[in-house]
Parts: C-alpha cells; structure tokens; sequence
C-alpha cells in the first residue's frame, strides 16, 4: 500500500463528527472552472431528495454508491457546498480530487509513466545491490517449483495446511487493489473474469497538471478504463497470487491455492485509491458474496484523517471528516453482508497508537495548490481502512519472525502479524533480496522496465522465471505490510473453506465475518516482545552506510503492538 510503502524489493514500483455542508465552505455566488466534491447523504434520506438538492445547488452527478449514499458530483458554483447546507437529505460536502484532463499527445512518455508508478506511494524502493537472477535451489518434486523460496508458506504452516485444506473454489477473494493480471499462468486457473471489476478511471493528471496514470494504453476505445484482467502496476498482482497461487506444477503456491481471486479494482495504476472507488468495491464485494477482501493500501490523499486538526484548512477538515465516515459506511455493509476485511498495518516504521508527524499528506492535489506539508497528528486521527471498524490489521514479519524494520506497529492497533519480508533480517544485518516475499509479477511490465532480456530470461536478481513446458510465470520479490496482509487474507480464506456454510443467496460457501476473525485470531501463535522491548534495528545497506532505528514493543505475549494476538497460522486455522 502507499502508506503502506510496500518497502520493495524491486524496481520502485509503485470517527469524528461529521462537517455539515456550512462548515466544508462558505456559500458562495459566481461561477467558477469545474470542480468536483464528493456528497455523503444523510443515512435514511432518499437518494433521490439528494440528489434534487445536488442539482438545485448546481452539481451534476458523476457517479453514486446507493448502498452507501456518496456521490461524485462536478459542478461550476463556487458556492457549492454553501447551497447544500440547509438540505436534510445531505450529510456532508467535501472537495474530492480533480480527475484531470487527458494529454495533448496520446503518446505521452511510457518512460514518464513508469516514473511517477515508481514515486507512489505504494512502494519504497531498495535499488541497491542487483546481481544476477535469483538462483532456485534443490526441489522436493511434491512442491511447486518454486517452493524452497518461499519462506513465508512455511512460517506460517500454509504449505503443512495443504494437507487437509487447500481451499474451496466457492470462496471469493476480492483482491481491492491495481488490479490483476488474470492472464498470468500462475492466476489464470483460480480468477473469475466474470465476477471481476474495474472501479476506476484512469487519471492522466492532478489538479496542478502533473502527470499521473499517463496515457490509456490498454484501453482502445479511449476510455480510459481499463480491462478487468489488467495490472499495470504490479502490486495487485502480487497480492491476488500471494493469496491464492493453484498448486500447479508451476511457480509457486498461494496461501488458499484452491480459492477463486476475484479482481475489485480500486487503485490507479500509479498507486493511487481514492474514495468512490474504495466504497464502490466494497459494496460490490458485499452485493456478489465475496468472502474476503485484502486492502493493502490507504484511502487517497490522507494517510490520517483528523476530524479537528489545526493544521488543517476547514475544508481539508471537512474532507476528512468525510473520507472517515464514508468508508465506514462501506466497510459497514461488506461486513454486514458476509465480508472479512483484512488491510496492511503501513510501513511508517511508527506506533498508530502515540502522536506522530504526518509529512506525506496530502499526498495528491485535490484542488490547485494543496501540496504535502508536515503536520502533527493525535492518536485520535484515523488511517483508512486499517483502522476502521471490522477491519483487521495485520503488521509483517521477516525470516526469523521478528517485526519487519519498516512495520508500522501499535498495542491495540495490530490484530495480527503475518509474513511480508524483511531483506535485512539477516545474520549481518546486510541486504538479502531472498528475504523478501515472492509472487507473480505480470510479463508486460517485466518487458517495459528492462528486467527480461530478448530471450525472456531475468536480469536482475528481484525477477524470477520458471516454466511449464511453453507457459512461463514470472515472479518479483517484495516485501511490506502490503504482503503481509494477504497472507493473513489467505488464511482467513482458508478459515472460510474449512468452516463455512452453503451460501443461498450466491452458492459457494459462507460464513460469519466475526467468527473468521476470531478463528484467525484465536489460532494465531502468540509471539513475546523482544526482550528489552525496545528494540533497535540495524541495516547495513550496499552503499557500506548503517541506519538503526528503535521501535518499542508494548504487551504480553497474547496480545501486543508488534504482533497483536500472534502471527497467523494456517494449519492451526483449519483444525490441525
């Protein structure tokens, strides 16, 4: 996730109460160049009476969630939101981001694309050190080919589960994320094209004219849409095979490797999420029967929302205010219809539960001149969705299960911990790229960024090929909180198969959004602090430079800020 910095292995890649609409602006006369807000209606109103109001105050609805009752709207009235202030079907007015205007030139740099997908906020990057292509050791020819570099299968007994549960096809995974390559040979049995949706619209460009999602290059008609079967990032891609890779004599195993990856597209290819796309996902996830979903991400522009901060403007307020109750409201109605959520804890390296300093926020320009500032943010303030209501927040581990370096933490806040890499937990404290977690990674981009040669093969040592006679996956390593979350999601699904009940609204199977998350807790190894509990981390980076950072551990061993109830695990999970 952005905030949740997938501290990457590889090439960079990519509440409160409520504003009324007086307090999100002042009523104001005149027209101005278009702008586009998002409206919260008042829980109960009708969308219709909403609506009337939207377009007596000059608004033209884009877009609306009817479940959640949050509209896209674009109008010319400066005084927008001022007009909505005395409607009793409107709850809140907030600006949203500015969607931009395409390019002049259609052609428009794949190479400036490629950049700004690497400066999101999606991934952090570790460049140094590329050797050659990571080698593959001695196989046990009963596991997938890849099997003997995948650490993380085994520190949570996934690959022990296999023997009694690998999962069940009527479970749905919705992967909300950049998408997914459904086209991948290491995907492509266990993702449902039919289910699959693409929620967003690509953004050429911010409010001040920086290039974004750049050109829309998979889309003919224009669009700017792109398939449901397309990743033109990565992270997504990683995530839906981390959690649900088939055994297939190819590559490697996903956590549940027998479950159906549905893709809900919710972020830009330059890693962005934004609102109605969030929302929109989550409602369709609760609407089709998906069993679980993985958030590895935070909700666009702020990595904290606070209902009050001085720091803020009394329209960023507002929009927060928002942002907060609007995903809660989404979140509310996949749960109540079946739904486990599960989201990456961040990769800040911070404790959610003190008072910190926000310098990423807003980290996109929703209307001209806002920019990130630094800014000190209460406990009080609220990362979207990990630390919403039914969601359940998973931090990450390395090799030898200690918190990953980059792992965000918290007593109270994690609920469970789960592997997602840690290149520096090493005996020398020196990078491993073998550390980090590996998954699909689509042959598209691998070609685009340089990382295959003419005959296919690898060139870096991040990149891994394995072939089936003439089909060929290939894989990156990764590593952040964005990869231990799927795994947990991977064992929630698991959970699901082993436990659940026919589904007669949607076939497949079902079961009680609490009962996953207190089997996947219950079941969870618990795992002590470090003793001291501050606990310094040593990174000897390739340049010969040594960072430390100390981060302090606070609980027992039941139940702690860097682990939560333990670190997940799949064969206990399923009765073994």
């Amino acid at each position: 996730m952005k905030r949740l910095t997938v501290v990457a292995a590889t090439a960079a890649m990519v509440a409160a109460t409520l504003a009324t609409p007086a307090q999100a602006e002042p009523a104001a006369a005149g027209s101005a160049a278009p702008a586009e807000y998002v409206v919260l209606y008042r829980e109960g109103a009708a969308a219709a009476d909403a609506q009337k109001a939207i377009e007596a105050a000059g608004g033209s609805v884009i877009k609306v969630n009817t479940e959640v009752g949050l509209a896209t709207v674009s109008t010319t009235n400066a005084g927008f939101a001022g007009a909505l202030q005395s409607s009793a079907a409107v709850e809140a007015v907030a600006r949203n981001q500015s969607i931009g205007s395409a390019p002049d030139d259609a052609k428009a740099s794949a190479a400036a694309r490629k950049a700004v997908a690497r400066a999101a906020k999606n991934h952090t990057v570790e460049k140094e050190g590329r050797g050659g292509p990571a080698r593959t050791w001695g196989r046990n020819v009963k596991d997938e080919p890849l099997a003997d570099l995948q650490w993380d299968i085994k520190q949570i007994h996934a690959d022990q589960a296999h023997r009694f549960e690998q999962g069940d096809k009527g479970v749905l995974v919705g992967i909300l994320d950049t998408g997914v390559d459904g086209s991948h040979p290491d995907i492509a049995p266990n993702f449902d094209r039919r289910l699959s949706r693409n929620f967003t619209v690509d953004l050429p460009a911010d409010a001040d004219g920086t290039e974004i999602d750049g050109p829309c290059e998979s889309d003919p008609d224009g669009s700017c849409t792109d398939p449901n079967d397309v990743d033109e990032n990565g992270h997504g891609t990683h995530v839906a095979s981390s959690i649900a890779a088939p055994i297939n004599k190819l590559g490697i195993s996903g956590v549940a490797p027998k479950v159906t990856i549905v893709n809900l597209r919710a972020g830009q290819d330059s890693g962005y999420f934004f609102l109605q796309p969030t929302v929109d996902a989550l409602t369709y996830a609760g609407n089709i029967g998906v069993d679980v979903v993985n958030m590895s991400y935070y909700v666009d522009p702020w990595l904290f929302n606070c209902a009050d901060n001085p720091a803020d403007s009394p329209e960023e307020q507002a929009q927060q205010r928002l942002y907060v109750a609007a995903t809660q409201r989404a979140i509310d109605y996949a749960h109540a219809h079946g739904v486990t959520v599960v989201s990456a804890a961040g990769n800040e390296a911070i404790d959610y539960t003190k008072t910190n300093v926000d310098t990423a926020s807003p980290d996109f320009a929703g209307f001209p001149g806002q920019a990130a500032r630094s800014r000190t943010v209460p406990p009080s303030c609220v990362s979207l969705p990990s630390e919403s209501e039914h969601v359940i927040s998973v931090s990450s581990t390395g090799v030898s299960r200690r918190k990953a370096y980059y792992s965000s933490f918290g007593n109270g806040y994690v609920d469970v911990a789960s592997p997602g890499g840690d290149v520096y937990d090493t005996p020398g404290n020196t990078r491993d790229i073998t550390k980090a977690t590996l998954s699909a990674y689509p042959k598209a981009l691998a070609v685009a960024n340089g990382e295959i040669d003419e005959h296919g093969d690898p060139t870096v040592d991040y990149v891994v090929k394995d072939c089936k006679g003439a089909a060929c996956g290939y894989y990156q390593y990764l590593q952040g909180t964005s990869m231990a979350s799927p795994r947990a999601a991977g064992v929630a699904a698991l959970i699901v198969s082993r436990y659940g009940k026919r589904d007669r609204a949607h076939g497949g199977l079902t079961l009680n959004p609490d009962t996953v998350e207190a089997i996947l807790k219950g079941t969870a190894t618990g795992t002590a602090c470090p003793n001291p509990p501050a606990f310094t981390y040593t990174r000897i980076l390739p340049t010969g430079s040594t960072v430390t950072a100390t981060h302090t551990c606070e609980g027992g061993q039941s139940d702690n800020g860097f682990y939560g109830k333990g670190i997940v695990d799949a064969l206990r999970a399923v009765g073994h």
